[in-house]
Parts: structure tokens; sequence; C-alpha cells
């Protein structure tokens, strides 16, 4: 739920800093609007196809996974 949610972004949040970093894997964007990435890896098939920061996730929302596979 909402709440959980919040209170482990919360807690990621407060964890992260310059020398520590905090490895997320996820489908579910609502996670990453609580706790803004600095860096984005996309993977496809088991490789990552696609690297930059928080704006390739809303490429990724608006534009699916097509864009990668040509």
């Amino acid at each position: 739920d909402i709440d959980a949610l919040r209170a482990v972004a919360n807690g990621i949040n407060k964890f992260m800093s310059e020398d520590k970093f905090v490895l997320i894997i996820t489908h579910y964007k609502r996670i990453l609007e609580l706790i803004k990435p600095n860096k984005v890896s996309i993977m496809l098939d088991g490789k990552i196809v696609e690297e930059g920061d928080g704006k390739l996730v809303d490429k990724l929302e608006s534009e699916g996974y097509a864009w990668l596979e040509e």
C-alpha cells in the first residue's frame, strides 16, 4: 500500500548519500517518484541496453520498450 511504500522510500532516502548508493530493481514507477534516481539503467534480455538519469524512466513510461528493441 502507499503508506508502506512511503515508509520504505523514506528509509532509502535517509540512507543514500554521496558515498552510498542503493540498487533498486523495479517495474513499479511509483517508487521512483518517491526516490529520485540519479542513474537509471534499463535491462533487456539480461543486458543493460540504456543508461541515463531519471528522465529515462519517463521516456520508458510514455514510449514503452519498443524503441529499445530497434
